[in-house]
């Protein structure tokens, strides 16, 4: 298979993803507007917490200590570090049009989350009491939301300075692992409902998918972007 054939099965193969997960957001937010989801919702977080005492979370004293320290990992001042240490280092290594990308790609998917939590106006869960503080509307979680566009989209852009496959598989499985333990910490949390999670990922996959296409058209277009991206870090 010719390099052009590689290329082009790839971009179809992001094409049919992207729309897959849009798809599947518009099924399940559906779904939430009408209710379909609340029973299901509220019993997998009353689950999570002791019968006796709703504010106490099931498992040992360490676990919720745990929790809070990794639902951290998707909050705004922590991406907001991860994202401008990135882009420092694109910086250096003078990636100008690359570092653009990245910016573009966070603070897009910031903005869309915002959009995307006043327009279901979804109010958080009050069948448990929470166990860390909220501001925001509810679905989709931004923490879910937010980590999966800002990890994904850099998950990528380190993939691609990855020479071994090996390293290619384990930047894209950390990238994939850090916003599922931020979104299970939410609904442990008690601060979301599982749909509002599972919103999160997939429009953050999508916002991710969306991005990757992008970059790929660019390079495509710019021979500046395409030397960029095929110049070795030093």
């Amino acid at each position: 298979m010719s390099g052009w054939d590689v290329a082009v099965t790839r971009l179809l193969g992001l094409l049919l993803l992207l729309l897959l997960c849009c798809l599947g957001f518009i099924v399940l937010s559906d779904e939430v507007l009408e209710g379909e989801t609340q029973q299901l919702d509220e019993r997998v977080l009353l689950a999570l917490r002791s019968p006796e005492d709703p504010a106490r979370p099931r498992g040992p004293w360490w676990l919720r200590r745990t929790a809070e320290d990794v639902t951290a990992l998707g909050g705004v001042p922590v991406l907001a570090l991860v994202t401008l240490a990135v882009c420092g280092f694109l910086l250096l290594v003078r990636r100008y049009r690359t570092l653009l990308l990245v910016l573009g790609a966070t603070l897009g998917g910031a903005g869309l989350n915002v959009l995307l939590k006043q327009f279901f106006a979804r109010p958080r869960p009050s069948v448990v009491p929470h166990l860390t503080e909220v501001m925001s509307q509810s679905f989709p979680s931004g923490h879910a939301m937010l980590s999966a566009t800002v990890y994904l989209t850099l998950g990528a852009l380190l993939g691609q300075l990855a020479e071994r496959k090996r390293l290619k598989i384990y930047v894209l499985a950390v990238s994939l692992l850090l916003p599922f333990l931020v979104g299970l910490t939410r609904v442990y949390l008690g601060v979301h409902y599982p749909t509002d999670v599972l919103g999160g990922w997939v429009a953050g996959l999508a916002w991710a998918l969306l991005m990757a296409v992008c970059a790929r058209a660019l390079r495509r277009r710019s021979p500046a972007l395409r030397a960029e991206a095929r110049r070795p870090v030093e």
